[in-house]
């Protein structure tokens, strides 16, 4: 048998679903990616860069978790862009769990 050993939660911790963490479909990776976006603020700006520089994996290894969180629909984008048509950034609606299974 192992010993885990916890800490008190009165202060610095999260609460999130355990949906994916039972996810079989989604990588350790994945599954790494959505926990910490969803222990950041509400307000966060999730670009690929601001996420690759809280951990030491790549911009390349972030968006491909991200790709995959985007494929089993923990995290939707939305590219927005001007009256003019121009490109102005993307906005990410991160989801606990995938769109569709919020009562499951």
């Amino acid at each position: 048998m192992s010993e885990i050993i916890r800490v008190e939660r009165t202060k610095n911790f999260t609460v999130m679903s355990n949906h994916h963490f039972k996810n079989k479909n989604l990588s350790l990776k994945a599954k790494g990616l959505l926990s910490l976006m969803l222990s950041l603020p509400d307000d966060w700006n999730y670009n690929m860069k601001g996420l690759a520089t809280l951990s030491k994996d790549g911009i390349d290894s972030v968006r491909t978790a991200m790709k995959e969180l985007e494929n089993q629909g923990y995290v939707e984008k939305d590219r927005s862009r001007n009256e003019a048509g121009c490109y102005q950034g993307t906005v990410y609606t991160v989801r606990e769990v995938p769109r569709g299974e919020e009562n499951s």
